[in-house]
């Protein structure tokens, strides 16, 4: 029998891991240019009858296949690599080589990765030979990388989505990595940037605030989110989210709040900082919000290290809930449970990404990363275990599943999954009339694929995804601010824009 092709494996193997046939019915969707409709339920008889015959060929086709045939370097990065790195090696403009660029350092760096920055091992996954030809095809290919790509997205253009136009108006600009955004009760912006910089944008003027703390920029981690207090206008108080530890190879998460007053930040005050302290560069989180009762709740990823996210005695892999000042409440979870971080408020979460408060109903979203597959959209609740990483709808980096379980007693479901991952960071629901049509849908940043992931909501459900602004660049952060209006910030042209909509 010929084997199946890749791609049709890789479906039929979701099937093998157990997704449930109502899922497919309402999740498989038809990709119309850039736009994603959700597929009409049908007769289930015919799916299932279909399901199981899949599950024989899949069988088949493993067992009837021949050895594996040698794959081409680019067969290889764009299997393995170009995820993160870009089809075209685009991620790898104006970076520098951590590790060395020699053809040994390379080498290594592929077969035993880095953990420090996030990078896994494919020594399990390719041949001593085809690392090495991978190895010098990448060498090879980046010293062909301009330090400015010129994007396809011309943000000039009109942009025009299902149903509505809108333009791009920057705000500010002149950053690498714009990171976090919030907004001042007089309407001006507060944007962060990776590198350790805060900025003030108001009225067309961007400056520099002073007086930030050290921050350690390693692999994920830099500065990150900005919050502002709810009763800013009396104590002036902004909050913070960066990298941070006692030397730069052991190091965390960190929250600080400082007072802010005419562009300079004094009584800085360190009021929670994760643990364990690791040299990884991956997975820190760290989006924030105040919910209505003044409660701060935040975000950490597992570190890079799958089985933080189970264990109660650490804090990585988790959500968390403390005080304005870094107390901890009385009421969260596992105050009273021998040998768990009081803070913990819900777990078993990978790397938290985007966090939005739903005023309305006090109901908590959060969308996630998974590993190659699995990104998820999640409703976080008190003391909940979202599972990672015994249940997951993704696999490892190299393509070797470590989980055959996407549902589990005591583990909470997605809301929806993205599989293939998108890559997604920050998240805001869209409540602005500027915008009716997209009223009540979520919107994203995708870093793999460089555009803003518009999720359809109805009836509590999603029914339809389209993407926004494809190859504008690598999105940080999407917000809607105080005035309505969505306002998005972008890598790589290191630039805040406002969404106009017009005619």
């Amino acid at each position: 029998m010929k084997p199946l092709s890749v791609p049709k494996v890789s479906i039929y193997l979701q099937l093998v891991k157990g997704i449930p046939t109502n899922a497919l019915l309402n999740e498989y969707s038809f990709c119309n240019s850039e736009k994603i409709f959700p597929m009409k339920k049908t007769n289930l008889l015919p799916v299932l009858m279909v399901g199981a015959a899949t599950v024989a060929l899949v069988v088949s086709a493993f067992t009837n296949a021949p050895d594996q045939l040698p794959r081409s370097a680019r067969d290889n990065y764009l299997q393995y690599c170009a995820s993160c790195h870009g089809e075209n090696h685009d991620r790898f403009a104006a970076r520098a080589w951590v590790y060395g660029n020699s053809l040994k350092e390379v080498t290594a760096t592929l077969k035993y990765g880095r953990p420090a920055i996030g990078m896994p091992e494919f020594a399990n996954a390719m041949t001593d030979s085809e690392i090495s030809e991978l190895a010098a095809y990448t060498i090879r290919e980046v010293a062909q990388v301009p330090d400015v790509l010129p994007s396809t997205f011309n943000i000039k253009d009109k942009v025009h989505s299902m149903d509505l136009s809108f333009v791009l108006e920057e705000v500010a600009g002149g950053m690498n990595i714009p990171w976090g955004m919030g907004f001042l009760p007089d309407g001006s912006m507060l944007v962060t940037e990776k590198a350790g910089k805060l900025y003030h944008v108001k009225d067309g003027r961007q400056t520099e605030i002073s007086g930030v703390p050290a921050v350690v920029v390693r692999g994920q981690g830099g500065l990150m989110e900005v919050t502002v207090h709810p009763d800013y206008r009396r104590n002036k108080l902004i909050y913070l989210s960066f990298a941070d530890g006692e030397t730069s190879d052991k190091i965390n998460t960190t929250i600080a709040r400082a007072v802010l007053d005419k562009g300079q930040l004094s009584k800085v005050e360190k009021i929670f900082h994760g643990s364990p302290d690791t040299n990884s560069g991956a997975h820190f989180g760290c989006r924030m919000f105040f919910d209505k009762d003044g409660y701060l709740f935040f975000g950490i990823g597992d570190r890079g290290r799958k089985e933080n996210a189970q264990d109660l005695t650490n804090h990585c892999g988790k959500m968390h809930r403390i005080y304005d000042d870094g107390r901890i409440p009385a009421d969260n979870p596992f105050v009273n449970t021998p040998g768990a971080m009081k803070t913990i408020w819900s777990y078993g979460h990978r790397n938290p990404q985007g966090l939005y408060y739903e005023k309305s109903t006090g109901t908590i979203w959060e969308n996630e990363h998974g590993p190659k597959g699995g990104d998820e959209l999640n409703i976080v609740k008190r003391g909940l275990n979202y599972g990672w990483p015994v249940i997951s709808f993704g696999v490892n980096y190299d393509g070797t599943i470590f989980t055959n379980d996407t549902a589990k007693a005591g583990m909470e479901q997605p809301f929806h999954h993205w599989t293939p991952s998108i890559g997604p960071s920050s998240l805001t629901r869209v409540t602005s009339d500027r915008y009716p049509a997209w009223k009540g849908d979520f919107l994203s940043g995708s870093l793999s694929f460089e555009y803003v992931e518009r999720t359809l909501i109805k009836n509590n459900r999603v029914v339809g995804r389209e993407r926004l602004m494809p190859k504008i660049g690598r999105i940080r952060n999407v917000v809607q601010g105080p005035d309505g209006y969505i306002y998005i910030a972008v890598e790589k042209i290191g630039k805040v824009f406002k969404l106009v909509p017009v005619k």
